[in-house]
């Protein structure tokens, strides 16, 4: 595939470089936000060698090219100043409430995939290293295996900083510095001194609230929320003279100052409870959302409100250290969807089907799902039933012996081993068993209601 070719076919389907808002990318997909939906070509873009399929959800405009989008997207910057291109459209989609939140959510968590997926799976295969006894936790090749994992996990918030802040439309540098401010060693340090001494802390004779934000979610996006406004502030009673220094100097001490003060400890507060609901509802019934997940996955991926699964699974993670909620249903469902596909590729004697219906199995159960999704499932009855029933026993046997998972990723057989944690193997046994159970009951299911056109 030449991906430059790719990317500038795509651009101009899309309605030129005019029309485009926001552009990101996932595991398989462009995630494009435009101007006017109506200035594309969808047979044009379906038509373009390299393209999978064609999605539309949550405000977005999706064109899944599977695992050649990091190539494809690369191109497209090449084409695009995507920080400006995000600054630039004054336009606005009509959207309901919910499509401009899942946007939004999207928006935030997909660029932040890659760092949560690489700092999980080191941190998943320590504890391998832990549990066969390869190193020791007081070995100093743990630690330094282990800080270089917690990495990610500790300075989320300054990635998160940037991401939101394209989102909100205003500099990601100066969120990523919010997020940096909230994980000064200093502030950490007067935290830490103040909780140890049970004496409060005042900036100004206010009381400071002492909360820790490393690994938090919330609070960092609530704050470059708050930022963008006050950066419009600064920016229409800054003189144009001093306007280079004088508006991100307003922008991050008043942004900095009211987070400390309030947004910080408003946004803790809201990720702690949102913890210890899913918490409390992984103690009163495992297995209820897993099944409910692993059923109805396949239909939530092609309306983009699986990413309203991604932020509660990555919370989960950062508060209480593990996620029974999102990831394990999810793994059921995307391995079923591998096995309703292979079951049709042993079954059909068209060989185009055959060959399409092999290698979307294999990606599926990989974790990677769009090929099976697009190419197999939503096109077959048979399969997205195999997938649906499959896809929800899986989850419900994950739900009801509490498969925990420590560190996210594309659910499959390739981040299995994001279910080691705790120095044990307890989890990572479950998720296998889970796995198996998912795959060979959408294979059975799906061979037998399968019938050839």
């Amino acid at each position: 595939m030449n991906y430059k070719e790719t990317g500038q076919k795509i651009l101009e389907a899309v309605g030129g470089k005019e029309n485009v808002q926001n552009l990101t990318h996932c595991a398989t997909r462009l995630r494009f936000t435009l101007a006017d939906d109506s200035k594309t070509d969808d047979e044009a873009v379906q038509a373009i060698d390299g393209v999978v399929s064609l999605a539309k959800s949550g405000g977005q405009y999706q064109v899944v090219v599977g695992s050649d989008v990091p190539n494809v997207y690369r191109a497209l910057e090449g084409l695009l100043d995507l920080d400006e291109v995000s600054k630039e459209s004054s336009e606005k989609q009509d959207r309901t409430p919910l499509q401009s939140f899942l946007a939004l959510i999207s928006g935030i968590f997909t660029p932040i995939l890659p760092v949560i997926t690489a700092a999980g799976m080191i941190k998943a295969v320590l504890s391998l290293l832990v549990v066969f006894k390869v190193v020791a936790v007081d070995d100093v090749n743990y630690q330094v295996l282990n800080f270089i994992g917690d990495a990610g996990f500790y300075f989320l918030p300054v990635f998160l900083g940037a991401s939101a802040a394209r989102q909100f439309k205003t500099n990601a540098q100066l969120g990523m510095l919010i997020g940096a401010i909230l994980l000064h060693p200093t502030f950490t340090q007067i935290v830490t001194t103040a909780k140890e001494s049970g004496h409060g802390v005042s900036f100004f004779s206010i009381p400071l609230t002492l909360t820790s934000y490393s690994s938090t979610v919330i609070p960092v996006i609530l704050a470059v929320w708050f930022m963008s406004y006050v950066e419009r502030f600064a920016i229409k009673i800054s003189p144009k003279a001093v306007k280079f220094f004088l508006v991100p100097m307003i922008t991050t001490l008043i942004t900095a100052i009211v987070t400390l003060l309030i947004l910080g400890p408003i946004g803790a507060v809201i990720g702690n409870w949102l913890g210890d609901f899913f918490k409390w509802l992984e103690n009163f019934g495992p297995w209820v959302v897993p099944t409910i997940v692993g059923a109805t996955f396949p239909l939530m991926v092609t309306t983009g409100t699986h990413y309203g699964l991604v932020s509660i699974g990555i919370n989960n993670r950062m508060t209480i250290g593990y996620d029974t909620i999102a990831q394990p249903g999810a793994l059921a469902s995307n391995v079923a969807q591998g096995g309703a596909a292979l079951a049709i590729a042993l079954k059909t004697k068209d060989t185009n089907k055959k060959a399409l219906a092999s290698s979307a199995g294999i990606t599926a159960i990989c974790g990677i799902t769009e090929p099976a999704l697009y190419g197999v499932t939503l096109q077959n009855k048979a399969a997205l039933i195999g997938s649906i029933v499959a896809g929800g026993v899986g989850g419900f046997f994950l739900g009801i012996l509490g498969a925990r998972n420590f560190a996210g990723g594309s659910p499959g057989i390739l981040t299995i081993a994001a279910y080691i944690g705790e120095d044990t193997l307890k989890y990572f046994y479950t998720a296998i068993a889970g796995l198996v159970i998912s795959v060979v009951v959408s294979f059975i299911v799906t061979f037998i209601l399968y019938k050839e056109d």
